[in-house]
């Protein structure tokens, strides 16, 4: 149930305020949704009645706290925490986007509100919560399992799912996916992508072409699909599309002079070309993934020869 004196914190950031919870309820920020007081620090720890539930939260559209610099919430901020291993889940200041749906990963979560001495700003936070049950969860609300929380492997074999660009942002982001989208896609004709420059450049048509029924058979370039990150050695990062059709040598030689495992097929040219492709980080000290559409460059093989490591001569 609501604590009517929640605002009243606990100044001491050492201590909290337990607050059980049974029925849906709501914590905000002192005097919201008007100015707060300045200097403050108040930590309220949500514990549920139950143990095998979960908690979430849900942030009020009337959102404002002082704004961030360079991107980072230093003076005033909110944040939720999950208290059995201190990670911070999220960090929100400023007014520009009210923070989505949070869930702890037990029966118990932790919310901090931090103020400074200067420029205090209205309307602060409110935060509802509510009881959810773990296998109800993901049709109570798409965000409660959200993709971030996921270990980089198991996302990258999510999203591999999908295959269209604006289903993978939905599932991403299910509750602000059209303004990431947007995001995406905002102009930046004055930045033109590696793909774009380097994938437009005149092409000349050598004149050693093969038959096409040569080419099936012999040492050629054929279209092979290569996993991003395995050819840039990325575990840090997912990519999407995950694979893209490269051309790499392959076919048969007919050099072996002692055992056929002794001619190989090799690249005798080789090029750099951009693919632009949706890629997906870890936002470091919180949760939340970072996309950008980015610039890959990935070897592809214009020539090949036969190369036989028995014969001297090559």
């Amino acid at each position: 149930m609501e604590d009517e004196n929640a605002d009243a914190g606990v100044q001491d950031p050492q201590h909290e305020r337990i607050i059980t919870v049974s029925t849906n309820g709501s914590i905000h920020s002192p005097r919201f949704p008007h100015t707060y007081p300045r200097n403050m620090v108040l930590v309220w720890r949500l514990v549920a009645v139950e143990e095998n539930v979960w908690i979430q939260l849900t942030f009020d559209e009337r959102f404002g706290l002082e704004d961030p610099e360079d991107d980072i919430c230093k003076y005033d901020f909110v944040e939720v925490e999950e208290p059995s291993d201190g990670a911070v889940l999220g960090r929100w200041c400023g007014s520009g986007t009210v923070p989505g749906k949070q869930i702890s990963k037990g029966n118990q979560i932790r919310i901090r509100f931090v103020s400074d001495e200067y420029f205090p700003s209205e309307p602060g936070f409110c935060i509802h919560y509510n009881i959810v049950m773990p296998q109800l969860t993901e049709t109570v609300s798409p965000s409660v399992l959200p993709a971030a929380a996921l270990p980089l492997d198991l996302l990258n074999n999510a999203v591999t799912a999908f295959s269209t660009l604006e289903d993978l942002i939905r599932y991403l982001e299910p509750d602000r996916w059209q303004l990431d989208l947007e995001d995406l896609y905002r102009p930046t004709w004055q930045l033109l992508g590696k793909a774009f420059v380097f994938g437009r450049k005149s092409r000349v048509l050598g004149l050693n072409l093969l038959k096409e029924e040569v080419r099936l058979y012999s040492c050629t370039p054929r279209n092979f699909s290569v996993s991003i990150r395995e050819e840039l050695k990325r575990t840090d990062t997912v990519f999407w599309p995950g694979c893209l059709l490269v051309k790499r040598c392959g076919g048969n030689c007919a050099c072996c002079l002692h055992t056929c495992s002794e001619c190989q097929c090799v690249p005798s040219k080789v090029t750099k070309k951009y693919h632009e492709v949706l890629q997906l980080r870890p936002k470091t000290g919180v949760r939340g993934l970072h996309k950008s559409l980015t610039d890959v460059a990935l070897e592809h093989h214009e020539e090949c020869d036969c190369v036989c490591r028995g014969n001297p001569g090559g």
